[in-house]
């Protein structure tokens, strides 16, 4: 199979109207710096990716940077056809901390500037202690304001091209916006069939802020069964598509107006979460996707959890 061309989502909030892939690769935590990495990021450009989500945190930086630099090198993309999206962590989450966190992902990826940069969480930690999960104790007040500046400071020096945030409630971006200048381009959140944020979504899309999808297809087999990819009833959907779940659940986001980073380096599976645009989900499935049992399955980076960091949203 050639490489497929992937729909866009303009991003309503930049100044260009930068348009943003609608499927992603996504990066989190188990990518590490192998070789079965760079193959996979070159083996995804083939087949047509060209959005790259990873984080500070995730320590893909450096993976992720010389996968991409070495693609533009055989002349398989260029720059300008990659969208990359990285995240600032908490403990980086203070006024005068952003640009230099955001600068020292620039040099781990080897990139001039990033294609989207957000704020990882709506918290802030002692600067220099990280840790996963956050200790309580070492959390500080959130300066949303003075953050947010600091973030269109980086946008007016071209050192991303838009901004937005990530793991924020509607409460959470209510705040934001009453002291935005420029308007968050993205909010990247936890959203699959068993967590479909209706009201974040309504909110979002009242404001111009394009929704993108972690954990699109629902993993934490640890915390009990996936009630996405094991759903009986989105088997049935699937078979009647001839698709696979996945496939169904992409192209549900897809259909909601969702962009979304689905992380896979099985080729196969790379291949089938392209393969979503062609054709549609019926009113029927729709109604019976609303049925599905809802619940959060990302608590929150803090152990203890925090209460108040979803502000009880469903």
């Amino acid at each position: 199979m050639g490489s497929v061309e992937i729909p866009t989502k303009v991003l309503t909030n930049t100044s260009a109207q930068i348009k943003m892939p609608v499927v992603g690769m996504g990066s989190a935590p188990d990518f590490t710096c192998k070789k079965d990495t760079k193959e996979a990021i070159i083996e995804a450009i083939k087949q047509g990716y060209r959005h790259f989500d990873t984080a500070a945190a995730y320590g893909s930086e450096q993976a992720l940077g010389e996968a991409l630099n070495e693609a533009i090198q055989l002349g398989l993309v260029t720059r300008e056809q990659l969208f990359v999206t990285s995240k600032l962590w908490v403990t980086e989450n203070h006024p005068h901390l952003v640009l230099p966190a955001l600068q020292k992902s620039l040099k781990t990826l080897q990139l001039d500037y990033l294609d989207l940069y957000l704020i990882h969480w709506p918290l802030s930690s002692q600067p220099g202690k990280f840790s996963f999960p956050i200790d309580v104790a070492d959390l500080l007040p959130f300066d949303v304001k003075g953050v947010w500046e600091s973030m269109e400071e980086a946008l007016r020096l071209g050192l991303t091209k838009a901004i937005g945030v990530s793991n924020f409630s509607v409460k959470k971006l209510q705040k934001l916006l009453s002291v935005a200048t420029v308007l968050p381009a993205v909010n990247q959140v936890e959203m699959n069939l068993a967590w479909q944020q209706k009201k974040l979504r309504e909110f979002c899309n009242e404001n111009g802020i394009v929704l993108t999808a972690f954990s699109p297809l629902r993993k934490g087999a640890s915390r009990g069964a996936n009630e996405v990819m094991e759903n009986d009833m989105l088997k049935q959907i699937a078979d009647a598509h001839g698709k696979s779940v996945a496939q169904i659940s992409l192209r549900w986001l897809y259909e909601q107006g969702i962009t979304f980073v689905p992380k896979s380096y099985d080729k196969e599976r790379m291949s089938q979460n392209l393969s979503i645009f062609d054709w549609t989900l019926t009113k029927e499935d729709h109604e019976k996707i609303d049925q599905i049992k809802q619940n959060r399955l990302i608590p929150g980076p803090t152990k203890p959890s925090l209460n108040d960091l979803w502000d009880d949203e469903i």
